[in-house]
C-alpha cells in the first residue's frame, strides 16, 4: 500500500472512528473492549502489506474492524473455556484429599485473577503461547504485531503470574487471645 493510500486510510479511521466505535461496541458488548479493538484496527491498517485498489475504503475499514473484533471474542471464549476446564480438574481433585483441593483452587483462583489482571493483548498473546501452544511466530502472524512483541507480552506476563503467584494469600485475621 503506498503511504498515501495508508494516510487516506487513518484519515478515514479517524473519520468514521465515532462509527466505528459503536458498531464494535454493539458488536463486542463492551465499550472498553470495542476501544481496543479499534487501536487494534488502526495498528492492523498502519503495518499492513500493500492493499490495491480498495474499492470501498470505508467497507474495508469496518470488515477489518469486524475481523479483529471476531477474533477478540473467539479469544475470550477460548479463555473462558480454559478457565472451565481448570475448574472441572478442580473438581476431580477435590474428590480426594480436601486438604490437597483446597490449595489447587486457591491456586486455581489466583492463577485466573493473575490472568484477568494482564492488558487484553498481553493476557491474548500469553494464553495464545502457554494454553492454545502457538509458537511466537504463529501468534505475532495472527495478531499483526512483531515476533518481539510476542517475547515482550509473554514474559510480562509470565513475570506478573509468578509474582501474584508467590505472594501470600490474604488470609482472615486471628481472633484476639487464641485460635
Amino acid at each position: 500500500m503506498a503511504a498515501a493510500d495508508k494516510t487516506s486510510l487513518l484519515a478515514l479511521l479517524a473519520a468514521h472512528y465515532g462509527d466505528l466505535l459503536r458498531y464494535l461496541t454493539r458488536r463486542l458488548g463492551s465499550a472498553t473492549t470495542a476501544a481496543d479493538v479499534a487501536q487494534d484496527t488502526y495498528l492492523r491498517l498502519r503495518g499492513a502489506a500493500t492493499v490495491s485498489d480498495i474499492a470501498n475504503p470505508r467497507a474495508y475499514l469496518f470488515q477489518v474492524a469486524g475481523n479483529l473484533a471476531t477474533d477478540r471474542l473467539r479469544s475470550d471464549q477460548a479463555h473462558q473455556r480454559r478457565l472451565s476446564h481448570l475448574a472441572q480438574h478442580a473438581e476431580r481433585v477435590e474428590r480426594r484429599d480436601p486438604e490437597v483441593t483446597l490449595d489447587y483452587k486457591q491456586r486455581i483462583t489466583r492463577l485466573a485473577q493473575a490472568i484477568d489482571e494482564l492488558p487484553p493483548r498481553c493476557r491474548e498473546v500469553f494464553l495464545m503461547h502457554r494454553f492454545d501452544g502457538l509458537s511466537h511466530p504463529d501468534i505475532a502472524a495472527r495478531l499483526g504485531i512483531s515476533r518481539s512483541m510476542v517475547e515482550k507480552h509473554v514474559m510480562k506476563a509470565l513475570a506478573h503470574c509468578r509474582d501474584r503467584l508467590s505472594d501470600p494469600p490474604e488470609t482472615p485475621l486471628s481472633p484476639p487471645g487464641g485460635t
